[in-house]
């Protein structure tokens, strides 16, 4: 199929412009700017941007991937997909050791049949001081034979974890990830800047919702914010539902480091579904008015964010659109190392969002098919 547009959103460009795209299979075999080499077969009405890459993800859908069957992650992936994201991470909270790798070996199987992009780990490796909507009786130190054994678990498909590196262990076990080509974020923390800096020497390579669970930027003790946002290595997570980090903020770091900034979700079970009571992981969840909390308590669990609603949240608080399309789409892709995604170009996943004039997603073509 050759597809021609008035608005494309192609690599590195400043702003959508008339082009084309020619996809075989599911991948995209010729694309650029202006008219296309032959009379298109369709024409699609809208901006055409990449498929959004969520690497941050608990689930959505009324469905977690906290889970041990594949039918109900397959829920949240259908959830995403509808609004724009063909390739996620799927992200697993805190839990006992022996259910964790239940966990990771049923995704495992999702991100090799390439249902998944991969897994993300966030936990049990936390402080308990910033522990978010994570059991405090499971966070432990990382013990790196016990973190080779999940690693080992995911077959392969574990890409990134969450680690506060001020735990025992912490440092060797981030050159353990690195060493394995997982991505080490730093996050759930208590460090201050020197150690925080010296995980980042040792591989870390990622900052876990930046602001969000660690401890805060003070003018004498700038702790691991400031060493995870001045570091040119580290790519910097952010949940743009203006709830977790004022939008004002979020604009701010996107415009003093545009390169590094990664929309994320954080999103669970509620997201692109309705408020009501949640479980995530082992914990009791409250969803009200579209924000989650641990049942009985102000402490935020995830979130109810999508990525369309991200971009969405981006432009108004002023951040140019396709710098916050790429903060959905290619920056999350060379974070974790996923080649073939986030950009409209030959050779890669023929996979694309088309937007209307709100920004909202309006069809997306996952792996040469339309969903």
């Amino acid at each position: 199929m050759l597809f021609s547009a008035d608005r494309v959103l192609f690599p590195d460009a400043d702003a959508p412009v008339a082009g084309y795209l020619e996809v075989t299979g599911d991948r995209i075999v010729a694309a650029g700017a202006g008219a296309p080499p032959r009379p298109a077969d369709e024409h699609l009405a809208g901006i055409v941007v990449p498929g959004y890459v969520d690497v941050h993800s608990h689930g959505g859908g009324g469905a977690s991937f906290v889970t041990e069957d594949p039918d109900v992650a397959r829920q949240a992936l259908a959830a995403h997909r509808r609004l724009g994201v063909t390739t996620m991470v799927a992200s697993l909270v805190t839990g006992a050791l022996p259910d964790l790798a239940r966990q990771v070996s049923c995704l495992a199987g999702l991100a090799e049949s390439g249902e998944l992009a991969g897994i993300h780990l966030e936990g049990p490796w936390l402080a308990l001081k910033y522990k978010g909507a994570h059991p405090p009786q499971l966070l432990t130190d990382p013990d790196p034979a016990e973190v080779a054994a999940l690693l080992d678990a995911g077959r392969g498909t574990v890409k990134m974890v969450t680690i506060a590196p001020e735990r025992a262990g912490a440092l060797d076990s981030i050159r353990l990830m690195t060493a394995q080509g997982v991505v080490a974020a730093i996050g759930h923390t208590d460090a201050d800047y020197d150690t925080c800096r010296a995980a980042i020497d040792a591989g870390a390579t990622g900052a876990t919702h930046l602001f969000n669970a660690m401890a805060p930027l003070r003018h004498r003790d700038p702790g691991p914010v400031l060493a995870l946002w001045e570091d040119p290595r580290v790519y910097l997570e952010l949940i743009m539902d203006g709830v977790h980090v004022r939008p004002e903020l979020v604009a701010f770091v996107a415009a003093s480091t545009p390169a590094r900034v990664v929309f994320v979700t954080d999103a669970m079970a509620a997201a692109a579904s309705s408020d009501g009571d949640y479980v995530l992981g082992e914990l009791p969840v409250e969803v009200r008015d579209g924000v989650a909390r641990i049942a009985g308590t102000d402490t935020i669990a995830g979130s109810t964010l999508t990525l369309d609603r991200a971009v969405r949240n981006a432009v108004a608080a002023g951040i140019p659109f396709a710098q916050a399309v790429r903060a959905a789409t290619q920056v999350p892709a060379d974070y974790l190392s996923l080649p073939d995604v986030g950009r409209l170009a030959a050779g890669k996943q023929a996979d694309v969002a088309v937007l209307d004039d709100d920004l909202r997603v309006t069809r997306v073509l996952h792996r040469g098919a339309w969903v």
